[in-house]
């Protein structure tokens, strides 16, 4: 029984050249063929590797988010030419790895030379969806096939990167449609459906691409592909209101800047504090601090809790504090978001829950704990907490509701289901405390500041993004950037004044369902094809009828 990728007679490069079915066989290897054969694979490897490191650029830093729409192009149509189901899987591998250590590529000061096996492990993603590619495209497509691939290619990539969402491969950071946090209708698109269906929408633009320029006789496919995706992206831009404004909320930034060596600690605790004293008077409804600004767990040091919180009176405002330390009544490192008010520490206490692999723990440590002597990984793994956690600040009018702050730590952003639990947990005003120091000069600090618009938008709620060494920025309701964000260079306290609003946006709503129709629409497809129900690419162009002597 036939399944859904492999190689089918139709496909002229799988046909074998005896007469028989079978290859001629001369007697003799082909030595200097193989050779060349091996070569142009290699050569078409590396191709496949540059193909796939071009989205890369739709990202921040170099931020050409228009580049996203035609950024797969190229390998889609690499894709659909290859020779094989064996080739196409190994053209989407070897793209998927181009694709992970150019995203990545600011890691390789702390993972050095293990970046290049876990670009290629994650690489394996997309090596079915290199089959389904061509599977839908190769050849010249029936129109029902090309029809099919406008849902199922989106769907499948969609797939690759719900795969790789999971923690322990590293998290949803780079997911195409975050490459598309200024646009305004992607933001509104992902308040319905999340970040995922801007990337599905994505992708199908580059699919509809694909149609247009390679599928002779099947353009109307391509123009209907885009059409449609024009409509969708309309329809989102002013079909979808923003969310209604409830109320502002009064934030202080906090970012001292980088502080090396042995006594950078304390330099940055007594920076912290000087530039927290520099807003008193402004009328603040909570001031934030960035990741591990405090090195000591406020809980078991009474001269520390008590600097905090005659600085939280200063300022007339409670203080959200990151600690990276020691538990003062239990066991291990927590990175953990404190909250102190004028009277001392509040007991909210949120602790990190899901950690950096490497970075934060070393995933199997008993096997590969020897990672940490060639790199920066963890000395000693991190704890994690029990579970999200909504801190209540106090009223400043008599009468008036709290407001409620859901924190986040660093790499939490990145994952759209947290700050929908956060918001649907009660929360109006979503935090995230982070630091990139050790990324300063890299891509890095502004594709992570850039997670927040898209968090913004998903829930309907503002975002604000405090680090210790920048980007520092804060995010309304709708994903827009609230004033200039504070640089990698910069060591400044802002205050940012962000509207609140208790809309109940779709994502926050139903959740993830465009991951749920991709499953659906690639099973369909499957299905569909094993069964026989999509006719077969057509033939390739034709040659010439040979002359024969009875001809």
């Amino acid at each position: 029984m036939r399944g859904p990728f492999v190689s089918r007679r139709g496909d002229p490069a799988d046909q074998a050249s005896g007469p028989s079915g079978g290859r001629r066989s001369t007697g003799r290897s082909d030595v200097p063929g193989d050779r060349r054969r091996a070569g142009r694979g290699a050569w078409r490897s590396l191709l496949a590797v540059c193909c796939g490191a071009l989205p890369a650029l739709a990202f921040p830093a170099p931020g050409l988010w228009w580049w996203a729409c035609l950024a797969l192009v190229p390998w889609l149509s690499l894709i659909r030419t290859a020779p094989d189901a064996r080739r196409a899987g190994l053209d989407g591998w070897f793209g998927g790895l181009g694709f992970m250590l150019a995203l990545h590529h600011w890691l390789l000061p702390s993972l050095h030379v293990f970046l290049l096996p876990l670009a290629a492990l994650l690489g394996l993603l997309w090596l079915p969806w290199g089959w389904l590619v061509r599977a839908l495209l190769g050849g010249t497509p029936s129109p029902l096939r090309a029809a099919a691939a406008l849902l199922a290619v989106p769907s499948g990539w969609l797939l690759v990167e719900l795969a790789r969402s999971w923690e322990g491969l590293g998290g949803p950071w780079g997911l195409l449609g975050a490459s598309q946090w200024q646009v305004p209708a992607a933001l509104r698109l992902a308040s319905v459906g999340g970040v995922w269906l801007v990337s599905l929408l994505v992708v199908a633009v580059n699919t509809s691409v694909v149609l247009l320029v390679t599928a002779r006789g099947l353009r109307f496919l391509g123009v209907a592909g885009l059409a449609g995706c024009a409509l969708v992206t309309g329809t989102a831009a002013w079909g979808i209101p923003v969310p209604r404004e409830s109320g502002t909320v009064r934030v202080g930034l906090v970012q001292p800047g980088v502080f090396g060596g042995p006594d950078g600690p304390a330099l940055r605790l007594a920076r912290a504090e000087a530039l927290t004293r520099s807003l008193a008077g402004q009328r603040l409804d909570l001031v934030v601090w960035g990741e591990s600004g405090v090195g000591a767990d406020p809980a078991g040091d009474p001269v520390l809790a008590a600097r905090l919180a005659a600085l939280s009176r200063a300022v007339d405002a409670p203080l959200l504090v990151n600690v990276d330390a020691r538990g003062a009544d239990r066991p291990g490192i927590y990175k953990s978001a404190v909250l102190v008010g004028p009277a001392g520490l509040t007991g909210d206490r949120y602790d990190k829950m899901r950690l950096v692999p490497f970075g934060e723990y070393v995933p199997a440590r008993g096997v590969l704990g020897w990672v940490t002597s060639a790199g920066r990984a963890a000395e000693e793994d991190r704890r994690r907490g029990a579970g999200p956690v909504v801190m209540a600040l106090p009223a400043r009018e008599a009468g008036a509701p709290p407001l409620r702050v859901g924190p986040l730590v660093c790499f939490e952003s990145a994952f759209p289901d947290m700050s929908r639990r956060l918001a649907r947990d009660g929360a109006g005003l979503l935090v995230v405390q982070s630091s990139t120091s050790t990324f300063q000069k890299s891509w890095a600090p502004a594709q992570h500041a850039s997670l927040a618009a898209l968090r913004a938008a998903e829930t309907g709620r503002p975002v604000v993004h405090a680090t210790l060494t920048g980007i520092s920025a804060a995010y309304g309701p709708d994903g827009r950037l609230a004033g200039p964000v504070l640089g990698t260079d910069a060591s400044a306290a802002v205050v940012r004044e962000l509207p609140l609003s208790d809309t109940t946006t779709g994502y926050e709503r139903w959740g993830d369902w465009p991951l749920y129709g991709a499953m659906a629409t690639v099973g369909a497809v499957c299905a569909a094809e094993g069964a026989g129900a999509l006719s077969r690419p057509g033939p390739g162009p034709r040659g010439r009828r040979a002359r024969t002597a009875r001809g």
